[in-house]
């Protein structure tokens, strides 16, 4: 065979993969990131944090299967998909079960996430969860304990209006305080009730 004929054959096989195999290795950069955090197995581990009650710990629901997310009360999308979701998963519950669970949200934004307004945002979800702020460095060791990631974008102390890019796990406790798995963005809720249910036992 003439050697530019095989030469055009090949290119074209090539060019032919490269049409194939190239949206799908850059589609929804955003969703491989969160999937490469995800497969880094986090610690977990006690934490004391702010609520409208005062100081509350994870050690407070020794007993309860704790579901804990991330995420601040200015979010326009991913934290009220998921936590709505999560709210359709409780409503759910039988009265037993409810009384075994504790949803905690964890504020990724502690210059504008009082204790009073993540109660009333938290509020929103009828789930009974408990709202969590504290010092910028002691959720970022928190967050790092649970392989959470976020961005600010806050430019200066005067800004009020800006965004925080964060991931969106759900990290479900069990009743030792150990983080047996986390569960991604969206999760629908009966896979949340699955989950719930399975660690209930």
């Amino acid at each position: 065979m003439n050697k530019s004929i095989l030469g055009i054959i090949l290119a074209g096989i090539l060019i032919g993969l490269g049409i194939i195999i190239w949206p799908a290795i850059t589609q929804n950069s955003e969703e491989r990131t969160a999937n490469l955090i995800s497969n880094d197995r986090p610690q977990g581990g006690d934490f004391s944090l702010m609520s409208v009650q005062g100081t509350q710990s994870l050690s407070d629901f020794k007993g309860k299967l704790v579901l804990l997310y991330f995420g601040y009360t200015f979010c326009p999308d991913i934290c009220p998909t998921n936590l709505g979701n999560l709210s359709v998963a409780y409503q759910r519950l039988t009265p037993e079960q409810k009384a075994k669970v504790q949803i905690l949200f964890v504020s990724v934004d502690p210059v504008r996430d009082t204790p009073e307004r993540l109660k009333q945002y938290t509020g929103y979800f009828e789930m009974n969860a408990i709202g969590l702020t504290g010092k910028p460095e002691n959720i970022t060791q928190i967050a790092r304990n649970y392989g959470v990631v976020y961005l600010s974008h806050q430019k200066n102390p005067q800004d009020e209006y800006y965004a925080v890019d964060h991931s969106a796990f759900t990290y479900v406790i069990d009743q030792n305080g150990n983080l047996v798995t986390q569960l991604p963005h969206a999760t629908a809720p009966d896979d949340f009730i699955k989950t719930i249910q399975q660690n209930l036992k």
